[in-house]
């Protein structure tokens, strides 16, 4: 794995969302519970209004019950802090771990002996700084008489700051309940995310580090953030997103100050489209790069008032769809490079002056791929050695038509302006897990990226 060896040697800083995951792997017995508690009547009712959030458990069935009958993997907040209760008095968790798109890419570098890992979350209560792996590359950015040190993070955890618990539901393809006289089966294995939302948990820089990003940005060669889908439209004290994003401008622009950092934005699916709107128009003209799935592109383009292109990546999922949206994202947005990652592909779109030569995406794509089976395969990466599991991880069935179906889509569209490629994923049949997979992908990608940019020194 030479872009591996490569990639691990660059610094990266990595911000602003962890919290504990609390995963329970989902038997028929307990999804027909949960229906047979409220009735298959009240859960198909519910299903027609499709809640957009949970605030009563009824919400969450109906919801998990959508995403069983169609397989796909989905998240909905929880925005009822008082269901607390109830979810643990009707799951015992089979796992406790590190969760939210910073924490797990933070671990995951520093397991892969990145040089330097920098992570920042604004909340680290101990129980969640204990989550982080003990590894001697990773620091946690601390000001100690007005001067920027570093720690690893479980010396850094502050007492009194909140835990934020997503709950997560993962689903095995096969699984089967009864709904009324329906007889359902799970068409694909994912999972089921319940996404705290709360006041308590917010995304931000607290003011005493902000004057210090400049000095992060000069130390590290690039930035990955998420967490944006966390921000809420309003809250009690009269904050609203409108001043949270506009921090997180000066987040970004404070971390280029010195030197044009590279910045990579993770999104995630935000279900409030106002809110979406927000974070597409304030941040995606500030970064480098975005990574995405096909579901998160489709609503992107709704918010950019392409609806009908939406409307078409959501029932049919074609390539040449999703190429023609993802174009006019790299334009629209000015990004140097869109990487979208779906279950049967992974694709990068960027502009025909990018340093990097078709051949070397691809090759950045492969290990993005190849990191993400072999999460799957174990369950998490420990060290680089593991990476060879990843490698004899075959593609998926699919592979073929999916390269056949973009050669078919790149000549139908105009691509001439860009450079686009595509590879099929390496699929693991029966995933230990499939949490964090986009995460693991998204960061491979870029930091490989980063290294190849920085060999042919356009870094």
């Amino acid at each position: 794995m030479g872009l591996l060896d490569e990639a691990r040697k660059l610094s990266v800083y990595t911000a602003y969302n962890t919290n504990v995951d609390a995963i329970t792997y989902l038997k028929g017995e307990t999804v027909q519970r949960l229906i047979d508690e409220f009735g298959a009547e009240a859960v198909e009712g519910r299903m027609e209004d499709y809640p957009r959030e949970i605030n009563e458990p009824l919400d969450f069935v109906a919801r998990l019950v959508h995403a069983l009958k169609t397989g796909k993997p989905m998240a909905v907040p929880l925005v009822n802090e008082e269901l607390h209760e109830w979810f643990d008095s009707h799951f015992e968790y089979d796992v406790e771990r590190m969760g939210g798109q910073a924490g797990i890419i933070a671990n995951l570098l520093a397991n892969l002996d990145f040089n330097r890992v920098i992570v920042y979350t604004p909340h680290l209560a101990k129980k969640q700084a204990l989550m982080f792996v003990d590894r001697p590359n990773l620091f946690y950015p601390v000001v100690e008489g007005g001067r920027l040190t570093f720690r690893h993070p479980r010396e850094a955890y502050r007492e009194g700051d909140p835990v934020k618990v997503n709950r997560i539901f993962e689903f095995r393809a096969g699984t089967t309940f009864k709904l009324g006289s329906e007889t359902v089966t799970v068409p694909f294995s994912g999972r089921f995310i319940v996404s705290a939302r709360f006041e308590s948990i917010r995304i931000y820089t607290e003011p005493e580090l902000k004057p210090f990003l400049p000095e992060i940005g000069e130390a590290v060669d690039g930035a990955i953030l998420s967490g944006y889908q966390g921000i809420k439209l309003r809250y009690s004290d009269g904050r609203d997103a409108n001043h949270y994003l506009k921090e997180a401008k000066k987040d970004i622009l404070l971390l280029k100050r010195e030197r044009d950092v590279k910045v990579h934005l993770e999104f995630a699916s935000i279900q409030n489209r106002e809110l979406r709107k927000k974070v597409i128009y304030n941040l995606f003209p500030l970064v480098d790069s975005v990574g995405m799935d096909e579901a998160e592109i489709a609503h992107v383009l709704n918010a950019l008032g392409y609806s009908k292109l939406a409307e078409r990546i959501f029932t049919y999922n074609r390539i040449e769809d999703t190429v023609l949206g993802g174009k006019i994202l790299v334009d629209e947005m000015n990004l140097e490079v869109l990487q979208i990652h779906t279950i049967y592909y992974i694709m990068y779109i960027t502009h025909a002056d990018n340093p990097l030569s078709e051949g070397e995406l691809r090759q950045s794509l492969e290990l993005a791929t190849t990191l993400a089976a072999t999460r799957a395969s174990l369950g998490e990466i420990k060290s680089p050695a593991d990476v060879r599991v990843g490698t004899g991880v075959p593609y998926n069935e699919r592979g073929e038509y999916v390269k056949l179906r973009f050669e078919e889509a790149k000549r139908r569209l105009r691509t001439r302006e860009y450079k686009i490629v595509i590879i099929p994923t390496r699929l693991v049949k029966n995933p230990v897990s499939t949490v964090g997979l986009g995460d693991t992908i998204s960061a491979g990608a870029f930091t490989s990226y980063l290294a190849m940019l920085k060999k042919k020194g356009a870094l």
